[in-house]
């Protein structure tokens, strides 16, 4: 059977040098908030759905990423969150979008899971399954950010201006000149993680705000199972970022996984070779990170950068750009 591993993403895009600090200190956060519920080392049972939603309700919190708190807005200045999560022993999934005022979709998708009823649950529905199964509903613009703000009122300006929004950002490529806009930097990407447990038990989970300017009602690449999100135990289990509208239409997280089955690609090359052709077919960017049922692991993106980690070893490996790798050591 293959060791534990968590591999997690904080966001593909064009991530600036300012935000890069904020972005690693989260995904260490998330992987130390997590690795104890999959490792049976640490005397825990080994649950690979724990360990997914405690590290993507982690950067839930962080406004370093574009999930629950700190996500972009649409073209009305609103939030409106998706998430999706799914276990690879019976392909159980629960998908939720259109989402408003709960901090954390990803525990709302888990909620949907544990019905076991529907599969896919939007809007005044997914809210009211959120609020009758222990969330809070926060007050209105609780989940709006200064950094979210800026990001929208440039997009608008780039609007005005006759630019095409076809790839709108959810990360700000240029630093923000230091005598304008908050000093907060803008909201990031996706972010996700996908888990396998000692037992050979895949789970994967994924949560965003979307992008920025997006019209209301807008649904995105992350709840939809194939293109954000996939799980399973014979195959393997992806979670995608980037642009939405392009990774939905390549269906990324499935393409991968079938390199990896038809081709017996690794989890490495067959990530590699699905962004570069996704993004060569349809000129979008994104990213993904893929666990194989053997434990082994790929981490691919066409975007400028993609926040990333893992541990192994007892030690962290993270990184955000080419093939730089940062490590240190894990400490609860």
């Amino acid at each position: 059977m293959p060791r534990p591993m968590l591999l997690i993403h904080g966001g593909a895009g064009d991530i600036s040098d300012s935000r890069i600090a904020g972005k690693f200190q989260g995904i260490k956060q998330a992987l130390r908030c997590a690795w104890r519920l999959l490792n049976p080392e640490n005397g825990s049972t080994g649950c690979a759905l724990d360990a997914v939603e405690a590290a993507v309700r982690s950067m839930e919190l962080d406004e370093n990423f574009n999930a629950g708190y700190g996500s972009c807005l649409n073209t009305k200045g609103e939030v409106e969150m998706e998430a999706s999560l799914m276990e690879g022993k019976d392909l159980r999934a629960g998908c939720i979008t259109l989402l408003r005022d709960v901090m954390h979709p990803i525990t709302v998708s888990r909620r949907l899971i544990e019905k076991k009823r529907h599969t896919f649950l939007g809007g005044e529905a997914a809210l009211e399954l959120a609020l009758a199964t222990g969330s809070e509903k926060l007050p209105p613009n609780a989940l709006v950010t200064e950094g979210a703000r800026f990001t929208l009122q440039e997009f608008q300006e780039q609007v005005a201006q006759g630019k095409d929004p076809f790839f709108a950002r959810t990360e700000l490529a240029e630093e923000k000149p230091l005598n304008s806009g908050p000093k907060t930097d803008p909201s990031g990407e996706t972010v996700g993680a996908v888990a396998i447990n000692s037992e050979g038990h895949i789970v994967v989970g994924t949560s965003t705000g979307g992008i920025t300017g997006k019209w209301p009602g807008r649904i995105g690449d992350t709840p939809i199972l194939g293109s954000g999100t996939y799980a399973d135990n014979m195959r393997g289990g992806v979670s995608t970022t980037g642009h939405g509208e392009t990774i939905m239409r390549y269906n990324l997280a499935q393409r991968i996984l079938a390199a990896m089955d038809c081709k017996g690609l690794s989890p490495q090359a067959a990530a590699d070779q699905e962004c570069r052709e996704m993004t060569r077919r349809l000129g979008g960017t994104g990213g993904a990170i893929v666990v194989a049922p053997s434990g082994d692991i790929g981490i691919s993106f066409t975007s400028r950068r993609m926040a990333w980690g893992y541990v192994k070893n007892d030690t962290i490996f993270y990184g955000i750009e080419g093939q730089v790798v940062h490590q240190e050591p894990f400490t609860e």
